[in-house]
């Protein structure tokens, strides 16, 4: 069983060495605003995956019109990793538009494009596409706060729109906030018809360990609300180990994690089967020992079995991925394994279940 193991990693490490390259994909290629306000600045951002197995540089950004101001990451994004692309636009002229977002990188294509489209109005009046996610009469623009990539000493924080469609106005609450999240308002109570946005700003240094921290907050539907599903939002960090003071040497000589898939679908056996497994192989390509620090899981019907933490130049080992049908549950939580590495390329590698 080892041989045939071997071999078959034999072949993937072979196979990847031939087609070693980074490979860019978007999270959406058009997105709709909907209906916006004239004269009130709007930003679509896009999320840029790394599929390939080398790193991804996006050296440019480069938008259809002069009222467009584009942003992206700068960092190379390691395989598997992801990275942003903001469009803000400014509407000079009611009405509708569609615009292009021009992406330069280092991937094959060099050069894909992106577009974003909506309506210019004098006043909003639809908000089911630019808010498509209804908490009772209040609408935002995602159903997920997400802080993907952090380090100790950082702030980063992210924006949600807000729109309050209830008949009264509306002070926007997240009850059940923990103590590493602060939220501001702006502006502090909406009227009726109205939309706002909330801030929220992460303090990395009260995370108290490596790799994902996970937490639910609440957002009120209206004064003295109380928690539940129905007004539940997911909330994720991940820290990660920092490896900006490595030299060049010892980036030479780094280790380097191969994995044979990072994404697993075992809905088919599930339908018949009260528990399901799959082994993922994992691999040391480097040249010092590779170290899995971390290997979590935030489900409790996923179980996991890694034969080997450390693994020598050259070495493999098997994870062993059981998931348990009776135990799924709350389905606002994806189910995914995380794993935090020594890999200066890739300290973190994320596997999803699909159930």
């Amino acid at each position: 069983m080892k041989r045939s193991l071997l071999f078959i990693f034999s072949l993937l490490t072979v196979a990847l060495a031939a087609v070693a390259q980074p490979r860019i994909s978007s999270n959406k290629e058009t997105h709709n605003f909907g209906q916006i306000e004239w004269k009130r600045p709007v930003t679509v951002e896009y999320t840029i995956t790394n599929t390939g197995n080398q790193p991804l540089v996006l050296t440019n950004v480069t938008t259809s019109c002069a009222c467009s101001v584009a942003d992206w990451t700068k960092e190379p994004i390691v395989p598997g990793g992801k990275g942003i692309v903001k469009a803000s636009f400014d509407a000079k002229a009611l009405g509708h538009f569609e615009k292009t977002v021009g992406i330069y990188s280092n991937a094959t294509p060099s050069l894909i494009y992106l577009k974003f489209i909506g309506e210019v109005v004098q006043e909003i009046k639809d908000y089911t596409k630019t808010h498509p996610y209804a908490i009772g009469n209040i609408r935002i623009d995602r159903d997920e706060f997400a802080f993907p990539d952090v380090y100790h000493g950082q702030k980063p924080t992210m924006t949600f729109s807000i729109a309050n469609l209830s008949d009264r106005p509306y002070e926007p609450v997240l009850m059940h906030l923990p103590p590493y999240l602060k939220m501001e308002a702006e502006p502090k109570v909406l009227l009726k018809g109205k939309k706002g946005t909330v801030k929220l700003t992460l303090d990395a240094n009260q995370l108290k360990d490596y790799g994902l921290t996970q937490t639910s907050v609440y957002l009120s539907r209206f004064s003295g609300d109380k928690v539940s599903e129905d007004n539940e939002i997911p909330v994720s960090a991940i820290l990660l180990p920092d490896f900006s003071r490595m030299t060049a040497n010892d980036s030479l000589n780094a280790p380097a994690i191969r994995i044979s898939e990072t994404d697993i679908d075992l809905s088919v056996p599930l339908i018949k089967k009260k528990k399901a497994s799959h082994d993922i192989l994992i691999a040391n390509a480097g040249k010092t020992p590779l170290v899995i620090s971390k290997l979590q899981v935030f489900n409790s019907s996923v179980g996991v079995s890694l034969k080997k933490t450390v693994l020598p130049p050259d070495g493999m080992t098997k994870l062993k991925v059981t998931i348990r049908k009776r135990d799924v549950g709350n389905k606002k939580h994806h189910l995914r394994i995380l794993m935090i590495t020594n890999d200066p390329l890739r300290p973190k590698v994320e596997i999803n279940i699909k159930r």
